[in-house]
């Protein structure tokens, strides 16, 4: 015996709403994401609680002078520049190596959903940690008892 959705029996063109309900994303996480010269994007984290949402991005060996955070209306993005060049001269010979890193990735915020004056951002151990404040409308209130007139 098959197991069908009623759905999918009824209205088999039409997908259901809650078909990828769960496995959406309150925010668009992999939008706009790309590496420059095919270099490998870092790692992300995204955690929410009640008042922020909070982005780790893994970059090992930068400093906090080689990232960028820019806000332009709903869409964050985080990107990286890291630009060596290495020169060594011994006798009649000499040796010069350059490298160059980058990345950039951008999520698109929920509209009116954090606060973008107070986005904040620290580097610390190799993890870029950038801060989203909720609004302080959307925030869930405490219980609270009504009083009947």
């Amino acid at each position: 015996m098959t197991l069908s959705k009623i759905s999918d029996r009824v209205f088999p063109t039409i997908p259901s709403f809650f078909d990828n309900f769960f496995t959406r994303d309150l925010m668009d996480w992999n939008n706009s994401n790309f590496s420059g010269k095919n270099n490998t994007l870092p790692a992300v984290n995204i955690k929410e609680n009640e008042v922020d949402f909070q982005i780790e991005v893994a970059a090992p060996g930068l400093a906090k002078e080689n990232f960028k955070v820019n806000l332009d209306r709903n869409l964050l993005t985080i990107s990286s520049e890291l630009n060596q060049e290495k020169e060594e001269h011994e006798g009649k010979y000499s040796r010069r190596e350059f490298s160059y890193q980058s990345f950039q990735r951008s999520f698109t915020l929920p509209e009116a959903t954090v606060d973008g004056e107070k986005i904040s951002a620290r580097y610390v151990d190799g993890i870029l940690h950038v801060t989203l404040p909720k609004r302080e409308e959307i925030k869930p209130k405490p219980e609270r008892e009504i009083e009947i007139m």
